[in-house]
């Protein structure tokens, strides 16, 4: 059977690694994802995919550079996006992901006028998501983690925009029945949630106080979780429970 490809766009920092996991272990872990079935593919580091025919489905992760920045690597990368939804590879893209996809198909992407948005909040699902079976025992309105600066500010044509937060419109993009992209991480549960605020608290000391009161609100967000965990049981290479099989 085919592999899924995980498509590696970044790293965590230092000390989420350090004290948590770096992101290929996240979504492996979050999405109950077989390791045995899984090729990691780390674009950022030039490390080059498969042909989309050679995979069952593709992940895309989050990173810290800017689909801006249109870096060689990413370019790479959103070409190969672009032969994956000519065959109607099954595609989930996450943060960065959500943005590079969107970008490779004639979205545009860029910083959000807001500024950053981070922590956990709360996320609202459009009417468009009724009729997604994706998004089907999925709540009106529930949690999600979040970290980024730059957004999908304009969908690409034939996306369909599933839900929004307070701050940012395309929290979730459908592209037919085989890519769904979220702006918000799955793979992030409260724990990784904590660091990442505590980290920006290093890094922003004159925000401290900001991200201590983020930090106060801060949850597991299983809902968007399971929307991650069900596209890997779709694809067949969801780890075994244990004591089955």
């Amino acid at each position: 059977m085919k592999p899924l490809l995980l498509m590696q766009t970044g790293d965590a920092p230092q000390m989420i690694q350090q004290e948590q996991d770096n992101f290929e272990q996240m979504f492996l872990k979050q999405g109950n994802i077989d390791a045995d079935r899984v090729h990691i593919v780390h674009v950022l580091a030039g490390e080059t995919p498969l042909p989309p025919e050679d995979y069952c489905g593709v992940v895309i992760t989050g990173s810290a550079a800017m689909v801006t920045e249109r870096l060689p690597w990413s370019e790479r990368a959103a070409e190969w996006l672009r032969q994956a939804m000519q065959i109607n590879l099954p595609i989930f893209g996450v943060c960065y992901g959500h943005q590079l996809l969107a970008y490779a198909l004639g979205g545009e992407v860029g910083y959000h006028p807001q500024g950053m948005e981070v922590g956990t909040l709360e996320i609202e699902l459009l009417p468009a998501a009724r009729s997604d079976k994706r998004l089907a025992t999925l709540p009106a309105r529930f949690n999600v983690n979040l970290i980024h600066a730059q957004s999908v500010l304009t969908p690409p044509p034939g996306a369909e925009v599933l839900a929004r937060s307070q701050q940012d419109a395309c929290q979730i993009l459908r592209y037919g029945d085989n890519a769904l992209t979220t702006q918000f991480h799955p793979e992030f549960n409260g724990a990784i949630m904590q660091r990442y605020l505590s980290w920006l608290s290093e890094l922003e000391p004159a925000k401290q106080q900001s991200y201590r009161l983020k930090q106060q609100q801060v949850s597991d967000t299983p809902f968007s979780q399971l929307l991650l965990q069900d596209f890997v049981a779709s694809l067949g290479v969801q780890q075994a429970l244990a004591g089955v099989g």
